[in-house]
């Protein structure tokens, strides 16, 4: 027993109150998704949504997909993260795009200048889609119990906006005080949350009428089979091979060792996912709450329906865009190149002024099949739909988006308390010879 991982993970003082952190933080997160901002009837809520179909039903349950159910609630958190990773893409973008914006985020301070414009826009979109969601509101019938329009809308946006950036800060407190990365903990959680009500709904469905057993199982098989092609996914790597000359420093001797670099099938893991899914959700939000008042933008919101083969495409699309576009952010051949060549490093049989040029061509290889692998999976819940017949919000959460966020989030917090357990001299979570990565 006193080897045991779990075990460990709570006898160490730093493990434990992360742990506990992380778990009243989520606590926090899911009271404020069922808090209605003010001046709205949550009755009128219920019953709307219950009779509602189409476009728009299929529109809420997408945005609870990613809201843990707050869209739907109308809850002071309910547009949950989407406008803060939003505002981050057209950041990271106009860094590309602008040279003067990149050597300003490479100057002493930088980064800092860069996280506090992404606030400052994070408010300024959550300005734009909390108007839209105004509008959305005041079309349902007796959904607002508020007489002024005016104030209800000033009342509203506030409310929304201050969640949005509570929800944020709560990300960022998890992320330096807690376990995972918090952003993406808060988007777990959510779909956590929502895995009770749809094995629940299954369950009814399948006591209502019995021929829809079969569906339900083989819908349940291709769920285990989606997580362990994801894990499988995840776990894949290809290692390039790194050899450091020897090298003497006063009277001591450096260098001389191999090692590799490990180069994930997918190294951008589930954020294309997430960053393609939150990148369409601004202008689906904004034509879909906008489209009683303008019919173009009603024709917009049918094009771009969740349940819609046009939608899908360009997630697709996005999601292999965003696969490069994270890796050419987070892993830069180029500085890997200059780290290697620095410290006296070398790639077996690639000359070192072209290091930069093989790992550029190594990463292309791998990238563009793990971002279609990506897409693959994350399209899943409409094939499911158009198979099955089953409700978009059952097909949502057993479907390939939940599961890649799911299975990927997990992995990398088990990575995270794996590193902090072998830092205070403990086993890991995953002993030798088990779930090991595979060399490609």
């Amino acid at each position: 027993m006193a080897n045991n991982p779990i075990v460990n993970m709570f006898r160490v003082k730093e493990i434990r109150s992360r742990i506990f952190f992380t778990l009243i933080v989520l606590a926090v997160f899911r009271l404020g998704s069922v808090l209605t901002i003010p001046g709205i009837n949550p009755e009128a809520l219920t019953t709307y949504f219950r009779s509602a179909t189409g476009a728009s039903n299929s529109f809420v349950d997408y945005m609870d997909f990613f809201a843990g159910g707050a869209f739907s609630n109308f809850s002071v958190f309910m547009l949950g993260v989407m406008p803060y990773i939003s505002t981050q893409i057209i950041l990271q973008l106009a860094l590309i795009i602008f040279p003067s914006l990149k050597r300003i985020a490479q100057e002493d301070g930088g980064q800092k200048k860069i996280q506090s414009w992404t606030r400052i826009g994070t408010v300024f979109v959550c300005l734009i889609q909390s108007l839209a969601v105004t509008v959305y509101a005041s079309s349902i019938p007796g959904a607002v119990v508020i007489s002024s329009d005016f104030l209800f809308k000033v009342i509203a946006m506030i409310s929304v906006t201050t969640g949005t950036m509570v929800t944020i800060w709560l990300g960022e407190q998890i992320t330096a005080r807690g376990i995972g990365n918090g952003i993406s903990m808060l988007i777990f959680a959510g779909i956590v949350a929502r895995l009770p009500s749809a094995v629940w709904e299954l369950g009814r469905m399948v006591s209502e009428d019995m021929s829809k057993l079969v569906s339900v199982i083989v819908v349940l098989i291709m769920f285990v089979g989606i997580v362990i092609l994801v894990i499988y996914e995840q776990q894949g790597q290809r290692k390039i091979p790194v050899h450091y000359a020897k090298r003497v420093v006063g009277r001591k001797m450096y260098g001389g060792q191999n090692t590799y670099i490990p180069f994930k099938l997918n190294p951008s893991g589930v954020m294309p996912v997430i960053f393609a899914s939150s990148f369409l959700t601004f202008p689906l939000q904004i034509a879909t709450s906008l489209a009683p008042n303008v019919r173009w933008l009603n024709k917009l919101a049918n094009f771009l329906t969740p349940t819609g083969w046009a939608y899908n495409i360009i997630l697709i699309v996005l999601i292999v865009f965003f696969a490069y576009f994270y890796t050419q952010v987070s892993l830069n051949p180029t500085e890997i190149a200059k780290n290697i060549r620095e410290n006296g490093g070398s790639i077996p049989g690639i000359r070192p002024d072209k290091t930069e040029e093989y790992l550029q061509k190594v990463l292309n290889r791998l990238i563009l099949p793990g971002s279609l692998y990506l897409a693959v999976i994350a399209v899943i819940p409409t094939v499911i739909q158009g198979l099955f017949g089953l409700p978009q919000s059952i097909s949502m959460l057993m479907g390939g988006t939940s599961l890649l966020i799911l299975v990927g989030v997990d992995l990398d917090t088990m990575s995270q308390i794996e590193s902090l357990l072998k830092m205070h001299h403990h086993e890991g979570l995953v002993k030798k010879g088990k779930l090991r990565s595979r060399n490609l």
